[in-house]
């Protein structure tokens, strides 16, 4: 499943998190790929490690994880640690698949998926392109800022190099309750439908009461 959710975050916090990240200090980028991610990764990473770097990263966290759009698509059991990453003129991130594992101990999840939160508008920079490698197509994503692109972290993807401006986006992976896409693309139907019937019919209905014992019982089935 590609998901574009365009309304993580509205106007007054996008304003909010790129003023703070111009106080923050960046790191090199590739402290954090893996050993061969690390060769065609160029680019910076925010240290949220101070007051305002936590602000910003208890914010973002906060407007992800609590999404109702990307909790009913990810089903998710446990998010990793977000990543905020900054790539100026001639940076990029080359051709990789990210590892099947992250964090350690009772951190460590299992990237069932991958999002990437945009938080430049693409008027104010070029390239820098998200692009996943699918079996006999390429897809590119340079969304709106505020707009979340979530997609399955099994294929080989790349960030475009930028050739002019700044690049800042928010990333970070999900441990899914159910492993299987094709499940979760059924849940994430049944939950739509049953949102729109929801103006429809009242919550006691025997509609709604029978749809809500077939999700229920199916992500009881799928975990």
């Amino acid at each position: 499943m590609f998901l574009a959710i365009s309304d993580i975050l509205d106007a007054d916090a996008l304003t909010r998190v790129r003023s703070g990240l111009k106080t923050l200090r960046w790191d090199d980028g590739s402290k954090t790929a893996g050993h061969k991610a690390r060769e065609v990764k160029a680019n910076q990473q925010a240290d949220l490690s101070s007051r305002t770097g936590a602000k910003l990263r208890d914010e973002l966290v906060r407007a992800i994880q609590t999404h109702t759009v990307l909790r009913s698509a990810a089903q998710p059991r446990k998010f990793s640690k977000i990543l905020i990453s900054r790539t100026e003129v001639g940076g990029g991130y080359g051709l990789h698949i990210d590892n099947p594992f992250m964090g350690s101990g009772e951190t460590e999840i299992r990237t069932d998926l991958s999002f990437t939160l945009f938080l430049s508008d693409p008027a104010d920079y070029e390239g820098g392109e998200l692009s996943i490698d699918l079996p006999g197509e390429r897809k590119f994503f340079k969304p709106e800022a505020g707009t979340l692109i979530l997609y399955p972290t099994q294929f080989l993807h790349r960030v475009n190099p930028v050739t002019r401006g700044t690049r800042l986006a928010c990333v970070g992976w999900i441990e899914s309750r159910v492993k299987r896409e094709n499940q979760r693309m059924i849940l994430f139907d049944l939950e739509n439908l049953s949102a729109t019937l929801s103006e429809t019919f009242d919550a006691q209905s025997d509609v709604s009461l029978t749809l809500s014992k077939i999700i229920t019982n199916l992500k009881r089935e799928f975990d």
